[in-house]
C-alpha cells in the first residue's frame, strides 16, 4: 500500500526513476515491519500465558511435551524457540523474570518496538 502511495522516485544522480526498497519505505513511514509486529505480538501473548494460573489450558498446552517421532534432518523451530529468540532481542538477559511484573513487561515491549531492534535482515 505504501509503495503505491509513495510511487517511484526520480533519482537525479542516475537520471532515472527508481522503485523504493522496503527498508526505504519503512524508514519514511516510521511503521514497524510485519516481522517486528509478529515478534512483538508473540511476546505479548507469551507474557499473557506466563502470568496465567498453572491449571489453565493455554499454559498446559504451552508446556505440553508431545511424544512423537521427528522427521529426519534439521528440526523445525518450535514456538518456544522463536519466543526465546524474540525475548533475547528485546530484553537481553533476564527477560523471562520481567514477564511476571505486568507493567515492566509492557514497558519492555513498548521500548523494544520503539528501538526497532527486532528486525532480522532479509537475506
Amino acid at each position: 500500500m505504501n509503495r503505491r502511495i509513495l510511487g517511484p522516485v526520480y533519482d537525479n544522480e542516475n537520471e532515472n526513476w527508481k522503485t523504493l526498497t522496503n527498508k526505504e519505505i519503512y524508514a519514511m513511514v516510521k511503521k514497524p515491519t510485519i516481522t517486528e509486529t509478529i515478534r512483538l505480538k508473540r511476546l505479548h501473548w507469551f507474557g499473557h500465558v506466563q502470568r496465567m494460573e498453572e491449571n489453565r489450558i493455554p499454559k498446559k498446552v504451552l508446556y505440553m511435551n508431545l511424544e512423537a517421532t521427528r522427521l529426519r534432518g534439521r528440526p523445525r523451530n518450535r514456538w518456544q524457540d522463536e519466543v526465546r529468540e524474540d525475548g533475547r532481542l528485546v530484553g537481553g538477559k533476564g527477560w523471562k523474570e520481567r514477564v511476571y511484573n505486568r507493567q515492566e513487561w509492557k514497558k519492555l515491549l513498548r521500548t523494544g518496538g520503539n528501538r526497532r531492534n527486532l528486525h532480522m535482515p532479509m537475506e
